[in-house]
């Protein structure tokens, strides 16, 4: 089955002044488009061509020789995910169940956040930080280039693009004020919940 680029949850200006729509528009319209119209050009005519975007992930993930289609169809989740973990007006300290979960696990949202934030500029080069729930609960963990936490068996909950064109135009060189910016202001915590509830 064909894989398609999905259109973002909100119109491309929605996320101003944090993120801009000239960043949206590179981003989304260039960047992932060139990731879902690699990985066609690369399964077409192939047994891979009628798996799902996650049966591919996982078909590849791992071996060598299929490492630039793994490269691709991750990028394709990857950023559908990332776009899925923001909405306008959204950030700041959670409520529900992902609230009282962050607390047990961490102690604090404060706690939390700046354990998050830490992994998002640790993160050497491109990559992404991630909250996850793992097997004994939820966990911070940071990957780089395309790996994501389903091939390592955790279920992603939020995801921070840490790559450079995710903030350069709007951000420059200042990672830290972009990472706080999406806490701050755009993380969809409702979708997180969702995202829990589902794990």
């Amino acid at each position: 089955m064909a894989i398609s680029l999905p259109d973002l949850p909100y119109a491309q200006d929605a996320l101003e002044p944090v993120i801009s729509a000239q960043t949206l528009s590179f981003h989304h319209g260039k960047h992932h488009a060139a990731y879902v119209n690699k990985a066609n050009e690369m399964i077409a005519d192939t047994p891979h061509a009628e798996k799902s975007l996650e049966e591919l992930i996982h078909a590849t993930a791992g071996d060598a020789s299929q490492g630039v289609l793994f490269n691709q169809v991750a990028q394709v989740w990857n950023h559908t995910f990332y776009w899925e973990s923001m909405k306008p007006n959204g950030g700041g300290v959670p409520t529900g169940a992902i609230a009282a979960a962050i607390d047990e696990t961490f102690g604090s949202y404060d706690e939390f956040r700046s354990q998050f934030k830490a992994a998002a500029m640790s993160q050497f080069g491109s990559g992404w930080a991630w909250l996850v729930k793992g097997d004994s609960g939820l966990e911070i963990m940071k990957t780089g280039n395309a790996e994501l936490p389903m091939t390592k068996g955790k279920t992603a909950l939020l995801t921070c693009d840490v790559w450079e064109h995710a903030y350069y135009l709007d951000f420059q060189n200042r990672r830290p004020d972009y990472v706080d910016a999406f806490l701050d202001k755009l993380v969809d915590w409702e979708r997180v919940n969702a995202r829990l509830a589902d794990a």
